[in-house]
């Protein structure tokens, strides 16, 4: 019989600039806190994946290894590192849940971390750069100079649609003050985010500061077991669906505005869920820059191509929307801890699912959307969660 794998517990740092001196204290910080949660011990783990990017952002490798060294009960626990870009914590997961559903063992435990602060600023957007396809796509400007030229490119095609990035931005923001883990726990304003200012300038191309996510450290972790396991638990969220659909990485060999990866997973795992966009309470979606989640509201089936902007201007994604995204304030006001991030994301929604996400609360929330992608919608994977118990 196919087994399924279900979240039981979790754990989350604050995100943001911390005083963890590197990854290795960010791991220790929630593997025993979400094992804690999920009233289970070290003794009961089979597996641990830890997602952690890195590639530079610390000199520090071979994470997967580091897990025991905060909880040295864990010490003989077969344990490995996996990074797949800004999807690297959901990728953990999905290697977690996979050994779950294979049978071979009945609890794992998955981890994302990152520490982005360690080095100075100005080194971190070249290291990001290693999410991209540097032979084509190398610049000054890192990773935001790849969504400067997507966001001019969707200008060019439908028009400039800057105060509508603005209007997400201004959401988010003011989501993130109801987020105690959050960066930014501020209400800056739509009128802020949609003027260059000496505190809002432009960072590359159309991008203001205010369009982008920050350089952040934390940590987030799930424990899943099987079904069985779950049923003597205090905390069930099952998985309805997931996928996962890669695209192909230069952006000259593809519609760059199209994220044709990212509505292919959103097709397949809604598919795969029985259910329909309208159904969901809520999505938890990968924000790294505004011009990003208005393409995803296109990519998910909320808007038509070109037409995003209408769903942030109308307030569909409003936290009372039809639709609401990114209650957690999104990885704008959250933060964006590479490896942590689709670990947090998941976190958020089945905080929401188990009516235990405090002012961030959805009223009723029966069924969340987790997306989070992998470079410039490279890596794309779909969760659609519900609660079990």
């Amino acid at each position: 019989m196919h087994k399924r794998a279900v979240i039981v517990g979790w754990a989350h740092t604050p995100f943001g600039k911390l005083d963890d001196p590197d990854i290795e204290s960010l791991i220790a910080r929630v593997s025993r806190g979400a094992l804690d949660h999920a009233q289970l011990g070290p003794q009961d783990v089979d597996m641990i994946t830890v997602g952690v990017y890195n590639n530079g952002l610390t000199p520090q490798g071979f994470e997967g290894a580091l897990v025991a060294l905060g909880e040295p009960a864990l010490r003989f626990t077969p344990a490995v590192h996996v990074e797949n870009a800004c999807a690297t914590g959901t990728a953990a997961l999905y290697r977690a849940m996979d050994f779950i559903e294979s049978g071979r063992g009945r609890v794992a435990l998955a981890i994302g971390a990152e520490k982005m602060t360690a080095i100075p600023a100005r080194e971190v957007g070249e290291v990001l750069l290693s999410g991209c396809y540097r032979k084509e796509e190398e610049n000054p400007a890192g990773f935001a100079g790849i969504f400067a030229q997507i966001a001019q490119a969707y200008f060019e095609r439908y028009g400039d649609h800057s105060a509508e990035m603005a209007m997400i931005a201004a959401k988010n923001h003011q989501n993130g003050m109801a987020n105690p883990y959050a960066h930014v726990r501020k209400d800056v304003g739509f009128d802020f985010c949609n003027t260059v200012s000496d505190k809002n300038p432009i960072v590359v191309g159309p991008l203001r500061r205010t369009d982008c996510s920050m350089v952040s450290d934390g940590a987030a972790a799930l424990v899943v077991t099987d079904e069985e396991t779950a049923a003597g638990l205090a905390r069930a969220i099952r998985f309805r669906a997931r996928s996962h659909v890669n695209d192909i990485m230069p952006l000259s060999r593809r519609d760059p505005i199209a994220f044709e990866g990212a509505r292919r997973a959103w097709q397949q795992a809604l598919s795969d869920a029985g259910a329909s966009l309208h159904d969901l309470s809520l999505v938890e979606t990968h924000d790294c820059f505004t011009i990003a989640e208005m393409i995803e509201y296109e990519a998910m089936g909320l808007a038509k191509p070109g037409e995003g902007w209408k769903a942030i201007r109308e307030g569909i994604t409003a936290k009372d929307g039809r639709l609401p995204v990114n209650v957690s304030g999104g990885l704008k006001a959250k933060g964006h801890p590479l490896g942590a991030t689709g670990i947090s994301m998941h976190v958020m929604a089945a905080m929401q699912l188990m009516q235990e996400a405090g002012d961030m609360q959805v009223p009723g929330a029966s069924l969340a959307g987790v997306f989070n992608m992998g470079g410039a919608a490279v890596a794309n994977y779909v969760s659609i969660l519900e609660r079990v118990r």
